[in-house]
């Protein structure tokens, strides 16, 4: 049987048991109502006798505070929440009034079975996360949390009391005081402020690339074949610079014979890649990928005093760069996935992840990509590491990630549309049977309210519990900017990652490559066009040559050897030439040329002229 089959099973048999002391609680309340009317008014003693159910739980609740659960229901809840192990207080449960005598609480352990905080926006999300992430971190338990909006900032810095936080937390049995928990800031590739991560495309992968990409299975093995070429040639892939090098000199003149050693790669398809990865880059996606990259091993460590070290992401305008966000959790997913040993069920988890605002996650992603975290959340438990989803309703997560949802925080939704109220009732169809019209509860409930239900030790769910939650011990406002960027400018991991290292790889290696390409068919271009020239000026002088020699045996053929020797002094003297054979002291050798042919020339007119 499978873990999701076996929790099923176990939720029913617990429904089951629950429904049974509850029957067995109203019967017990009806008896004894019955009992009283009977010594009190004798004559009433049938109409006790067959008092219906309903009427009957409507007395108990009654005299319960006024509120929507019975003191059976109550005690149930009290029982369902008292935990023999490390636990994380999350509030007190309301019934009418907060009742600090019945806190409700999460067993540490049960984390790494993942949760997910819900609700409409101002209802109180990002502050659950906080006080999450604060109790985790006294516990030792590392943290990162995605900062989609900023608002997680202020667990750095310790919160500021005031009358009513304080009548507020007094009123739910916590002993507030301010603490700030250890915190490191971290951005993607520099964009913002924190200690920059980066990746490189060959510890990316061509597998992993794919499914961000969206490549069928074709162009995935294509992609495999590019990456095998440049690790065959020694070209390193560290940026998308690089890998979209590779792909457009195999599609050059200069790579093409190397195109054709790859079998399985056609030109067509490494120019769908290229277009993919422009595409991808052009998304934002390019920041993420350089050097030095990250040892996410980081993201597990604790301060000298044992505390978890809350690891901040900052993604500024992750709107506009969803492929940005969805790379770098498929690759720390795949890292973690990889680096980590499995250790089974544990007292506490390793690391536990909280993305906020989980619906961009989720919207307009791909297959590749929701199996990927699905199959995440599935596996990685195994590994010490539990995820925690913060978004606005249930469905915004798809249902395969929802199943294996251990523990559920749900804020207040709000059923103003035909679609909310859809939403509002598919929430209220997932929770177990309960003492509250959860229609009603979950359109009612205060800001810092929450229904919640947690899988206990035994990994069966808790009873449903209206929460009054507990107050973030951090501040609830952002830290300053000035004091985050003095944190980032201080932390060790700045002279490790803090700049940017742009080494030869790929892209140079190829530019040097075709360079000398280019340089020597230049070359030979050049001798080419030096030979062309020579052959004409060679032509050009043979043709001259054989003239002269013509025009000269014509005039042996009518003059005397002593008229053509006079006739030839008197025109070498007048044109500036004194010696025939250097060409004499006033001309170059094609000024020597050109009077040669004049020469010969007037010597061919001389017995035109009678001289």
């Amino acid at each position: 049987m499978t873990d999701a089959a076996a929790q099923v099973e176990a939720a029913k048999k617990a429904l089951a048991e629950a429904q049974a002391a509850l029957a067995a609680a109203e019967a017990a309340s009806a008896e004894t109502q019955a009992a009283e009317a009977a010594q009190a008014k004798p004559t009433d003693e049938p109409k006790a006798a067959t008092m219906k159910p309903a009427a009957t739980k409507a007395a108990a609740k009654s005299s319960s505070a006024d509120g929507p659960l019975t003191e059976a229901e109550v005690a149930a809840i009290r029982d369902g929440y008292a935990f023999e192990g490390e636990v994380l207080e999350m509030g007190a449960l309301v019934n009418g009034d907060a009742l600090a005598d019945v806190p409700v609480r999460i067993p540490i352990a049960m984390l790494n079975r993942h949760g997910l905080v819900a609700g409409a926006t101002g209802t109180g999300k990002t502050k659950t996360l906080q006080v999450l992430a604060e109790q985790l971190s006294t516990a030792g338990v590392p943290v990162f949390a995605a900062d989609i909006k900023g608002d997680l900032s202020g667990i750095a810095t310790a919160g500021t009391s005031s009358e009513k936080l304080l009548e507020r937390t007094d009123s739910i049995g916590q002993d507030w005081q301010p603490a700030a928990s250890p915190t490191e800031y971290f951005t993607l590739g520099g964009m913002g402020t924190g200690v920059p991560i980066r990746a490189t495309v060959s510890s990316f992968g061509p597998l992993l690339l794919s499914k961000v990409l969206g490549l069928n299975d074709t162009q995935e093995s294509s992609l495999g074949l590019i990456f095998h070429y440049a690790d065959k040639a020694g070209l390193p892939l560290v940026d998308l610079s690089d890998l979209r090098a590779v792909v457009q000199y195999l599609l050059s003149e200069d790579g093409k014979a190397e195109l054709k050693t790859l079998g399985g790669l056609s030109s067509a398809t490494a120019g769908v890649i290229l277009r993919e990865l422009i595409g991808f880059a052009n998304e934002g996606a390019d920041a993420f990928f350089g050097e030095p990259e990250i040892d996410t091993s980081l993201f597990l460590r604790t301060n000298a005093e044992g505390k978890g070290i809350v690891s901040l992401l900052e993604i500024p305008g992750v709107n506009d760069k969803p492929a940005l966000f969805s790379t770098f959790l498929m690759w720390l997913r795949a890292d973690l996935f990889n680096d980590l040993p499995e250790v089974g069920d544990i007292d506490k988890p390793k690391l536990v992840f909280f993305f906020d605002e989980a619906h961009l996650l989720f919207n307009d992603a791909s297959k590749d990509f929701i199996a990927s975290i699905t199959q995440t959340v599935r596996l990685i438990r195994s590994k010490g590491v539990g995820v925690v989803f913060v978004t606005q309703t249930p469905k915004d997560v798809p249902s395969d990630v929802l199943a294996q949802i251990g523990s559920r925080f749900q804020h207040q939704l709000r059923a103003h549309t035909p679609d909310s109220a859809k939403a509002l009732k598919a929430t209220v169809s997932t929770y177990p049977t309960s003492g509250y019209d959860l229609g009603e509860v979950l359109t009612s409930l205060a800001t810092g309210e929450a229904i919640i239900t947690v899988m206990n030790e035994k990994g069966v769910p808790t009873p449903v519990a209206w929460t009054r939650l507990r107050a973030p011990r951090g501040s609830m406002s952002p830290t300053d900017a000035a004091v985050m960027s003095a944190a980032v400018a201080a932390s060790p991991l700045m002279a490790t990652y803090g700049t940017a290292v742009d080494r030869e790889s790929a892209r140079e290696i190829l530019a040097v490559k075709m360079n000398a390409a280019a340089e020597a068919d230049a070359a030979v271009e050049a001798a080419e066009e030096a030979e062309i020239s020579a052959q004409a000026t060679a032509q050009e002088q043979a043709k001259v040559q054989a003239e002269y020699e013509r025009a000269l045996k014509d005039v042996k053929a009518h003059h005397n050897a002593n008229v053509y020797t006079q006739a030839t002094e008197r025109f070498r003297r007048r044109l500036g030439f004194t010696n025939w054979t250097d060409g004499g002291s006033r001309g170059s050798a094609r000024d020597f040329l050109n009077a040669q042919a004049a020469l010969d020339k007037a010597i061919i007119r001389m017995p035109l002229r009678g001289d």
